[in-house]
C-alpha cells in the first residue's frame, strides 16, 4: 500500500473564515496552520537557499497557493534585520552600457532573494542628495558607479552600509572596488595606432568629473610621450553623440586640418565623430582619418560602424561586484579588496592599426 501525504491540519474554509473575522491579511502563521508545519518552516520555504525537505516544501507551497499567500518583505526584514535591498547608484555618464550592468546585477541579487533600488544621476556631481535618499531605504549595501569623496565613503562606514565601487576608485584610501584598467586600455590603443604610422593625434575627452575619462586621457598622453610623439590636441566632450560630432569640428578648426587619428573617450562620441567625418567633411574613415573609442557598446558593432574600440568585460565585472558586496553583507569585517579587469581590443573597421605587440 502506497503511503499517502498526510492531510492538512486545518481546513481551508476554517482558516479563511478566521482571517475574515479578524479582517486581516493572510500570514505565514495561517500557512503553517494549514500545512501542519511550524512557522519557521514556512519562512525557510520562502528563503532562497534555506534547508527544507521536499515534502515540507510541497505542503507549504500547496497551502500558500490555497490561501493566496505572499510573503511580507517588510515583516521579514524586522526579523532578519535586513531589508534585502541593494542600492545601485549610476550616472548618465556610464552611457549606453548601464542596461547591461543593471541586468547582470539584478540577476545576481535575485538569485539570492535580494532586490536592487536604482538611483540615477544626470552627472557624477551632486551626489549628496542621492545619498540622503539611500539612507532612508535602509539598504543592506550599495554598488556605486559615480565618484565619491573620502568623506562620503566614511559616511557609508559610519552607517555600517557595505560599499563596492564600480569602475571607480579612491586614490587616498583603500576601498572595495571592481574596476577596468582604463590607463592600460588607452595605452594599448595608442600603441596599435602608432604602429600603423599615425603621428598627429587628437582626443575628444570625457567630462572632467568622470574618473574613467581622466584615466583614459592620462593613458593616451603618457604612451604618446613614451613613443616620442606630440601630446594630442584635446577637446572636451560630454560622453554623448552631439559632443563627438562637435568635437571633430573643433579639432579640425584648431588643428588647421585633419589629424591622423582621433581617440574618443567613449564609443558614443566616436560614432558622432565618424558620422560627422563621413557626411559633413566627406572624409574616408579609416583611409584618411582613424577613429577609435572605448567601452564596446552594442551600437559599436553595428554594420555601419564596426568601431575600433576597447571593450570592457562588464558582465564579469558586474558578477564580481555582486559577489564582493554579498560577501561584505555576510561579513562586514572583511579586508577591503580591489579587483582589476582588462579591456579587450576590438579590431574594427574605423582605424588603421599596426600589428599587436
Amino acid at each position: 500500500m502506497t503511503k499517502s501525504t498526510p492531510p492538512l491540519s486545518n481546513t481551508i474554509a476554517d482558516i479563511k473564515a478566521l482571517i475574515h473575522r479578524e479582517s486581516r491579511r493572510v500570514t505565514s502563521y495561517d500557512v503553517a496552520m494549514l500545512a501542519g508545519v511550524s512557522q519557521s518552516a514556512v519562512s525557510r520555504c520562502f528563503k532562497p537557499g534555506a534547508s527544507v525537505s521536499k515534502a515540507t516544501y510541497a505542503r507549504v507551497m500547496e497551502a500558500a497557493r490555497s490561501l493566496d499567500y505572499t510573503p511580507n518583505a517588510a515583516a521579514r526584514s524586522l526579523i532578519t534585520r535586513r531589508s534585502n535591498l541593494v542600492a545601485v547608484i549610476l550616472s548618465d555618464t556610464v552611457g549606453l552600457n548601464y542596461p547591461d550592468i543593471l541586468t547582470e546585477l539584478s540577476r545576481q541579487f535575485s538569485l539570492r532573494g535580494m532586490h536592487i533600488i536604482l538611483f540615477n544621476l544626470p552627472t557624477e556631481a551632486g551626489i549628496d542628495q542621492t545619498l540622503a535618499e539611500v539612507w532612508q531605504h535602509q539598504v543592506d549595501g550599495a554598488i556605486v558607479a559615480v565618484r565619491l569623496s573620502a568623506a562620503q565613503v566614511a559616511e557609508f562606514e559610519r552607517r555600517s552600509v557595505p560599499l563596492v565601487l564600480f569602475n571607480r576608485n579612491l586614490a587616498d584610501r583603500t576601498v572595495n572596488a571592481v574596476v577596468c584598467d582604463q590607463e592600460e586600455a588607452a595605452r594599448a590603443m595608442v600603441t596599435r595606432l602608432a604602429a600603423a604610422g599615425h603621428k598627429r593625434f587628437a582626443m575628444i575627452d570625457g567630462p572632467a568629473h568622470s574618473t574613467a575619462a581622466q584615466q583614459r586621457k592620462h593613458g593616451v598622453a603618457t604612451r604618446l610621450a613614451e613613443l616620442g610623439l606630440a601630446l594630442p590636441l584635446s577637446v572636451e566632450g560630454n560622453f554623448d553623440y552631439a559632443s563627438g560630432a562637435r568635437g571633430l569640428r573643433e579639432i579640425i578648426d584648431r588643428f588647421g586640418g585633419v589629424p591622423d587619428a582621433v581617440i574618443c573617450a567613449n564609443d558614443l562620441m566616436a560614432i558622432g565623430c565618424i558620422d560627422t567625418a563621413r557626411h559633413d567633411f566627406r572624409l574616408d574613415v579609416p583611409g584618411r582619418l582613424s577613429v577609435a573609442g572605448f567601452d564596446g557598446i552594442a551600437a559599436s558593432r553595428w554594420i555601419s560602424y564596426k568601431l575600433t574600440t576597447m571593450r570592457q568585460p562588464l558582465h564579469s565585472m558586474a558578477q564580481a561586484a555582486a559577489a564582493l558586496l554579498l560577501g561584505l553583507v555576510a561579513d562586514g569585517n572583511a579586508t577591503p579588496e580591489r579587483r582589476v579587469y582588462s579591456a579587450t581590443f576590438v579590431d574594427g573597421a574605423t582605424a588603421r592599426l599596426g600589428p599587436p605587440a
